[in-house]
């Protein structure tokens, strides 16, 4: 039977849909397995009892079966800031020529703009606006006649402050060892929590005092007032059976929840982003460690899948359906420019996913490349990205077709979803993590000294870096620690140069003489030359290793993207100690893999 033309094209509309229906449920299939951890790719949970100190370590334990986070939780509750203090008599805060005795609440903010005078927020346009806009709202109506801030008088204030800070630094070392011992009792009472069978330490115990926001980069909000967080603002969460905590004197929570299905101890809303603040755990506590290690498990298991999800987004570049097009095109992104999903809900900030048409410009023979993308935008913190990818000419013509007739603020990714289970945040810890470990392999020599071998990793974190652009400002010391590394070299120079002639001239007085006391000599003037050699090769590699990283921020990609595996096998097969890659936190936030890693670890 022949169907009319009509009821044949919805016919092979309608299985068109059905076959791109399965096809997308295997691809969800497929990366969601990913989320599942296999016995044989990893050290399984065991219950195996091992003691250190008393205690098993939270590797070793078995897991929650039914997936909650934990059974018993009791945090003391966070430690809130010592409220506002008056300025002292003499201090006065002046305008248009005149003392003015401020209300309490604006007379702190003022000070908190007094604190920055000799920051360069302070000349900022954007800064002093949202600063005096925010500041009038903290003043009784008989303050409001304050409306230029050209004609505001901070110098008191200033100085008062710079006294303070001098006092700090001229303290005695009792003074110094009363203050360390107050806040080590601090941190005994409100630092620690129990969990489970665990006495964890809590990472931020502290409420955040107020002040003034700063922002990273160009932020628009910088300078607007971080109001104080009061009990009231704060949400507790602990066990049912447990000790509920006291808030401060006269004041109440503003709520004690019992979710044992999230991580945080406490939890608060910010006024200037409207988002989320919370008191978690230390990294080095079991439940940050768990949630690291199977972040890390997840980007290794990608390996497997890796090439199954390239050759499908390219062969999914050319498909007529223009969601999946799209989100091919935003893959690929993703995976060799290193970008990330998705911007900040503020801030006019974007990731791949939500680029606009005025966020990138394409180009036709640029350089040695035929296809190169061109992006500038504002990326997470609401710092500059400024970047040329070469691309292939699929996602180049792509591109081409998703800019048409949209205007600069219209979405370039209007249609896409990105595939359940695959986050941008899984390649990029992929590809940061399997770039170290290829880098290692090419830079690393086990004949090298410690220096080079460390100047080796620093090269591969710094790859990593690259690749994932954790750029930073060149720090504003920059130039007189190199001054001061580049006469510690010329001092090492001379003194090298000085020791070789003396070895010379005790050579030559040796020679010929069969006394032992001048060979003596001889060797002695040998081992200071080489010591001198050796200290000059390392402030050498020091100053390599400082200019090459100025620009390159590496604590983000080594403490966030990096399997601390691969860094722990290459300490030991270059026999280099842990403690010249980790610091003490370092090391207490990896102890699941330092415990773990062995020699042969393969990513």
């Amino acid at each position: 039977m022949r169907l009319p033309e009509g009821e044949k094209e919805a016919k092979n509309a309608l299985l068109e849909a059905e076959k791109n229906e399965q096809k997308q449920k295997e691809d969800t299939d497929c990366l969601l397995s990913l989320k599942k951890k296999p016995e044989q790719d990893s050290k399984p949970m065991r219950p195996i009892v091992k003691e250190e100190e008393g205690n098993q370590q939270w590797w070793e334990e078995q897991r929650n079966e039914d997936g909650t986070k934990w059974k018993f939780l009791e945090p003391k509750g966070p430690l809130f800031p010592a409220e506002c203090q008056p300025l002292p008599d003499g201090v006065s805060f002046y305008y248009n020529g005149r003392a003015v005795k401020l209300n309490p609440h604006a007379e702190e903010v003022a000070f908190f703009y007094a604190q920055m005078l000799d920051h360069e927020y302070t000349t900022k346009e954007v800064f002093r606006n949202n600063f005096l806009t925010d500041w009038r709202k903290e003043m009784t109506p008989e303050f409001m006649l304050i409306t230029d801030l050209d004609k505001c008088d901070f110098w008191e204030l200033f100085n008062l402050h710079k006294r303070r800070v001098e006092a700090q630094h001229n303290m005695c070392k009792e003074e110094k060892q009363a203050i360390k011992a107050a806040n080590a009792r601090l941190t005994e009472e409100y630092g620690y929590c129990t969990l489970d069978q665990h006495r964890e330490r809590i990472g931020n115990f502290r409420i955040e005092p107020p002040g003034l926001f700063r922002g990273r980069g160009d932020h628009p909000k910088q300078g607007m007032l971080k109001r104080r967080i009061q009990p009231e603002d704060v949400i507790i969460n602990c066990s049912k059976q447990s000790e509920i905590p006291e808030p401060p004197a006269g004041h109440r929570w503003k709520e004690v929840c019992h979710d044992n299905n999230v991580t945080w101890l406490a939890s608060w809303t910010e006024n200037i982003e409207g988002s989320y603040k919370y008191i978690m755990l230390n990294a080095s506590s079991k439940l940050k460690g768990e949630k690291n290690w199977e972040k890390y498990e997840v980007a290794r298991r990608l390996s497997s899948y890796v090439d199954q999800i390239r050759s499908q987004y390219y062969q999914d570049m050319d498909s007529k359906e223009m969601l999946i097009r799209q989100r091919a095109t935003a893959l690929y992104l993703i995976d060799k420019g290193g970008e990330r999903e998705g911007g900040g809900e503020t801030a006019d900030t974007v990731g791949c996913c939500s680029l606009h048409v005025e966020h990138l410009i394409l180009h036709r023979h640029l350089g040695e490349e035929e296809y190169v993308v061109e992006f500038d935008f504002l990326g997470k913190d609401s710092i500059r990205y400024c970047n040329r990818v070469p691309v292939i000419k699929r996602v180049y013509k792509n591109l081409k077709v998703f800019m048409e007739d949209k205007q600069a603020g219209d979405d370039l990714f209007d249609r896409l979803s990105l595939m359940p289970g695959l986050t941008a945040k899984v390649f990029r810890t992929y590809n940061a993590s399997i770039t170290l470990q290829k880098r290692l392999a090419e830079l690393s020599c086990k004949s090298d000294g410690q220096a080079l071998k460390l100047l080796a990793y620093n090269r591969a974190n710094r790859a990593v870096a690259v690749l994932c652009n954790h750029q930073r400002a060149e720090p504003k010391s920059f130039e007189q620690s190199m001054a001061s590394l580049r006469a510690k070299i010329k001092i090492k120079t001379q003194e090298l140069v000085q020791a070789k002639t003396e070895l010379k001239l005790a050579k030559w007085k040796a020679k010929g003489c069969p006394g032992n006391k001048l060979h003596v000599e001889v060797e002695k003037k040998r081992k200071t030359s080489r010591r001198l050699e050796d200290q000059l090769l390392n402030f050498n590699i020091q100053a390599t290793d400082r200019e090459e990283g100025k620009q390159i921020a590496l604590g983000t990609s080594k403490l966030s993207y990096l399997d601390p595996r691969i860094t722990l096998a290459w300490c030991k097969n270059m026999k280099v100690p842990v403690d010249r890659i980790y610091n003490k936190s370092q090391r207490e936030k990896f102890a699941w893999a330092i415990d773990m890693a062995e020699a042969d670890f393969k990513f």
